[in-house]
């Protein structure tokens, strides 16, 4: 199954450590730095998402989100107000790597990076713990087919 955005947040909620506006060209045009490698880019305000980015009442709920980031209450939906135009690192990113679904199909974690596991479901995390993270298999694809069956005899989907 391929990455899907859910428009969540979670992923640009801590961005404005990474990104930060470097430069201010008016007329909703910026040029973006990234904090952890220097690379540079000139983004601009998709024009359909002027008014989200005047709202900047996101920053004292989620102070280290991007500074592009805007949640939209209404909709319970984040939103990228410079997707159009938006840093190479934004366009390559997919918040998991393994989706993991409790019983009804609704998701109980993600397994990010090469073998973290995020997820605020306390008998998902207590399975991880006690027998997911003794597996000690170096190779990553036995990892996770260890891990697929481990969760699928606990119930759980797991889609890569």
């Amino acid at each position: 199954m391929p990455f899907e955005c859910s428009q969540c947040g979670e992923c640009c909620s801590h961005l404005g450590l990474v990104h930060t506006i470097r430069e201010d060209y008016g007329n909703y045009r910026y040029l973006v730095n990234n904090e952890y490698t220097g690379e540079k880019t000139e983004v601009t305000v998709d024009p359909d998402k002027y008014g989200l980015f005047r709202d900047r009442s996101i920053f004292s709920e989620r102070p280290e989100a991007c500074p592009f980031f805007r949640f939209d209450r209404n909709e319970a939906k984040g939103y990228c107000t410079v997707h159009l135009t938006r840093p190479e690192i934004c366009r390559d990113y997919g918040c998991w790597r393994i989706l993991i679904l409790d019983a009804e199909g609704k998701r109980a974690g993600r397994i990010m990076c090469q073998r973290f596991l995020a997820s605020e479901e306390e008998r998902l995390t207590e399975i991880f713990e006690n027998e997911i993270n003794a597996i000690t298999e170096p190779d990553d694809a036995a990892w996770d087919e260890r891990l697929i069956h481990v969760l699928g005899a606990a119930g759980y989907t797991v889609l890569l």
